[in-house]
């Protein structure tokens, strides 16, 4: 998107948010995160989704969960969606804050890390939809265990 990237909107499948409306209006959230972005965060579409996957990759310990708030507009939601062993579809809805608390445990005690092996964008005005193909490991340079797909939504709002 032009010179300036979008702000993480939200990470989520499609069909979850049409099966999960909201039961009442929310109020607006405030147009700019807490904490700001590190300008070569969000400088482009590229930068922020190697953002998102750098801010939550590294051996086990502390992320930088200013940092990850930051790449997130106020209000976003994170929708993660599986499929259980009977085949049963179901998804969760997160904001950042939920995921920081949810997963400190487990990035305490664990490796993790997670990149992207591909990117599908689609660009219009300004929003953008990516596609990231992403694997997981529990140490760089380990065999994934993971692979999966994320979707992002992005919102440049003029200034990100």
């Amino acid at each position: 998107m032009k010179k300036s990237a979008a702000a993480l909107i939200f990470a989520m499948a499609l069909s979850a948010a049409a099966q999960n409306p909201q039961p009442s209006p929310q109020a607006a959230p405030s147009p700019s995160p807490a904490v700001a972005a590190p300008p070569g965060d969000v400088d482009t579409i590229d930068h922020i989704i190697a953002a998102v996957y750098d801010v939550i990759s590294g051996p086990a310990g502390q992320r930088n969960w200013d940092r990850f708030h930051s790449l997130y507009y106020p209000g976003a939601h994170m929708i993660p969606t599986r499929r259980d062993d009977k085949g049963a579809v179901t998804a969760r809805i997160f904001s950042p804050d939920d995921y920081a608390k949810r997963s400190q445990d487990f990035f305490s005690k664990e490796g993790f890390f997670e990149n992207s092996i591909a990117n599908r964008v689609e660009q219009w005005n300004n929003i953008a939809h990516v596609w990231s193909t992403y694997e997981s490991r529990h140490a760089k340079g380990e065999k994934p265990f993971a692979r999966g797909i994320n979707s992002f939504q992005l919102f440049n709002d003029g200034s990100r």
